[in-house]
């Protein structure tokens, strides 16, 4: 039965394929491949999952596929089956096949359609590698795919303001997600020496012995998959990225935010279970967590005006809850309150545009105002207080403004001084030096190659942090990142070496494709439209739609998105800095917490949002 499982994850993905060879104006090819696709995959689980029952529910592990393979590294692809992957598999393939079939016709002629069905079915193959995921490289590799349709879903109306800047909002905080997955596969490897599959997680006795020879280590990786969980399911304090995301349809509001990808937050924890079990601490960690967002999330959805803002937090609400059910250790309620709380968000935002025109005509002829009598007491003054807070979501969004983006910001300004063209070429001198010396070896003495990987290292993210502030030249910028990247292996490479060119060479046969692609579609558009600044959107893409999808595969393909060989590089790249190298694994985690961030802001700017030229129409701020 294990053989079987890998179709389950190619389903989705032959689907996704064919959706893309079909002409836009056939709509009814172009949803009848996504519903057959989803359709198929629901009644064949439904099947297997039958056998599976009479044959005692054992638990299914295949390892797939082996991506690279060395001494002291191996990276591969894993499948798992368990009673926590039929559920989720099962609620997501019903749900998915139901907004399929609903979407064939709320889309009905919108210049979108084909871009929202090739959309989902990539995000239902992302969803369904993740559930059947058996190690952390197998779920990265989802994750990674499910980041990047949700930010093209919400920006879905790419000719208005706020769906681009909420998606680059969405984004950025996905992205930190996402780091802090890389950051527990990177301890984990130094700690297991190995890529640890969920099946030896179970195993008690291994994963308790683990802990008490390592157990700062293994907090530190919970830690991460906590805050990693947090953010995917909009806890507290990263809530406010939610109800922004619903700028999308309807339709993807319901899958994404309602019902199945807000909840793989809960999943990643469910799944990890065995490896924190045992630590109060980490448990006390999650329940106080989901007791805050219950708490807070509830407070702001009765207060709110907006019907998407209140089934956003109405469900946040209920993810908190889960979260404490996790901790506790009822995981089978979890399994039912995760089914009944995707059924439900999806039915309320599907019929959200009905039942608001329902609530406004009711409200036209029958309102009547409360009528409020003069009350002065503790308990009066303390309900307003609350209730300003929560119409103003507890100000999360300022928050983690004021607090995270804009020191960021502010430093990445101060040294602009960089794309200055002297600096630039001290620079490339600099880095030149850097590669002499990894090249010839032992030439560089101990003590200054010790001071100097951590040069490259701040060089990297000083360029990166850069290129995330600039808002001139978008050219300067793209070229940041390209040479960030080439600091950072070159801080590793000169520190460690055990990290060989071939490893090098998979990281940058990537980056070398990706940045020279990005560089002449950047360079092709400024000779068409002369301006390529980033101080607002420009909306190209409506005059150059072959460049803007170009350079989002560049900027999709320089990130490691798992169809280039740069994933697995970056993977085996952080395996090379040591668990004692604070300083390094901090340049380079903040190095690619910017990096996506950085490309897609480029791409949005100069592609997205209303156009610069008057001559084309203007869309309201808001969808």
């Amino acid at each position: 039965m294990e053989k079987v499982l890998q179709f389950f994850v190619f389903i989705p993905f032959i689907g996704y394929i064919a959706s893309l060879f079909i002409p836009e104006k056939k709509e009814k090819i172009i949803s009848g491949i996504a519903i057959a696709v989803v359709g198929i995959h629901f009644s064949a689980l439904l099947i297997f999952v039958g056998f599976w029952l009479m044959g005692s529910a054992p638990v299914l592990n295949i390892k797939h596929l082996t991506l690279y393979s060395e001494d002291k590294i191996e990276i591969f692809i894993n499948f798992y089956f368990d009673k926590l992957t039929v559920v989720f598999a099962l609620v997501g393939s019903s749900i998915t096949f139901l907004v399929a079939v609903y979407s064939r016709f709320y889309l009905h002629r919108d210049s979108g359609f084909k871009r929202f069905f090739n959309t989902l079915l990539l995000f239902y193959f992302a969803y369904t590698l993740i559930i059947f995921s058996g190690n952390f490289e197998t779920l990265f590799v989802g994750w990674e795919f499910l980041g990047i349709t949700s930010f093209l879903l919400i920006v879905f109306y790419r000719d208005r303001y706020l769906p681009v800047k909420n998606g680059l909002k969405t984004i950025s905080l996905y992205r930190l997600g996402d780091v802090c997955l890389i950051l527990a596969l990177w301890m984990s490897h130094h700690l297991w020496h190995e890529n640890i599959t969920f099946l030896k997680l179970n195993d008690f006795q291994l994963v308790a012995s683990h802990i008490e020879e390592h157990n700062y280590s293994t907090t530190f990786i919970v830690v991460m998959l906590i805050i990693a969980a947090a953010i995917k399911s909009a806890q507290i304090p990263f809530s406010s990225w939610l109800p922004r995301a619903m700028e999308g349809p309807t339709t993807s509001s319901a899958i994404f935010y309602g019902s199945l990808s807000v909840h793989l937050g809960v999943f990643l924890l469910l799944r990890t279970y065995p490896y924190w079990q045992t630590l109060t601490s980490i448990k006390a960690l999650v329940i106080s967590i989901g007791v805050v967002t219950a708490i807070t999330a509830s407070l702001i959805a009765r207060v709110q005006s907006s019907v998407k803002t209140q089934i956003a937090y109405g469900s946040i609400s209920q993810i908190g809850i889960m979260f404490i059910e996790v901790a506790l250790g009822w995981h089978e309620l979890v399994l039912v309150h995760f089914a009944g709380n995707a059924f439900l968000r999806t039915y309320q935002l599907l019929v959200s545009p009905s039942m608001l025109g329902y609530l406004i005509h009711d409200q036209f002829y029958n309102y009547m105002p409360k009528k409020y009598g003069a009350n002065n007491s503790f308990i009066r003054k303390l309900s307003n207080t609350f209730y300003l807070w929560s119409i103003k979501e507890w100000n999360l969004d300022d928050l983690q403004f004021r607090f995270l983006w804009m020191p960021i910001k502010k430093t990445g300004k101060l040294f602009a001084i960089i794309n200055k063209e002297v600096l630039s070429i001290a620079l490339f001198m600099f880095f030149l030096f850097g590669l002499f010396g990894f090249l010839n070896g032992n030439s560089i003495p101990k003590q200054l190659d010790d001071i100097l990987h951590l040069l490259f290292g701040f060089t990297g993210m000083i360029l990166i942090l850069n290129a995330f502030a600039e808002r001139k030249n978008a050219i300067m910028a793209w070229l940041s990142i390209v040479f960030s990247q080439c600091y950072i292996i070159l801080s590793i490479a000169l520190h460690n070496d055990n990290y060989q060119f071939r490893e090098i060479s998979i990281y940058i046969s990537g980056l070398l494709v990706s940045g020279i692609v990005g560089y002449l579609c950047l360079k092709k558009l400024k000779k068409l439209e002369k301006n390529i600044d980033l101080n607002g959107f420009s909306g190209h893409i409506y005059e150059h739609p072959r460049i803007a999808f170009l350079f989002l595969l560049s900027c999709l393909g320089f990130v490691g998105l798992p169809f280039t060989p740069s994933f697995i590089g970056i993977d085996l790249m952080f395996s090379h800095i040591h668990r004692n190298e604070y300083l390094l694994i901090i340049f380079s985690s903040v190095s690619f917490l910017f990096i996506e961030i950085a490309a897609l802001r480029i791409y949005a700017r100069l592609f997205l949002g209303p156009h610069k030229k008057t001559y084309h129409p203007i869309a309201y701020r808001s969808s």
